[in-house]
């Protein structure tokens, strides 16, 4: 089974930065699609970037011009640069692929002054 493990979240203040990291223990990384959702207390689960093996990347609206996707496939890791963060942007952030896999813990991301 594939396993993915999420890291980097933590507490930041209006306006600050935090890159997170997804480690991902599959054979075929280097040729899959990866991505990162978030989800928030009360919230349905959503997409927030995907990333194509040539390094293709999309992205919410709502994250566009602030977050960065990119991945190292030597590592078999993707990445989540996140800059001028806002409260709204609050949520356990998870890694996944296509087809979906089951879900990790994530990790927390808290904006807040």
């Amino acid at each position: 089974q594939v396993q993915l493990l999420e890291s980097g979240g933590g507490l930041v203040q209006p306006g600050g930065s935090l890159r997170l990291s997804c480690a991902a223990s599959m054979s075929t990384f280097s040729i899959r699609i990866m991505a990162w959702h978030r989800q928030a207390p009360g919230k349905q689960r959503e997409f927030v970037a995907s990333i194509r093996p040539g390094g293709t990347s999309n992205y919410a609206d709502s994250v566009k011009g602030r977050f960065t996707i990119s991945r190292d496939n030597a590592k078999n890791t993707v990445y989540l640069q996140m800059n001028s963060l806002k409260p709204e942007d609050t949520a356990v952030y998870y890694c996944n692929t296509t087809p979906l896999t089951p879900w990790g813990q994530g990790t927390l991301v808290t904006v807040s002054s």
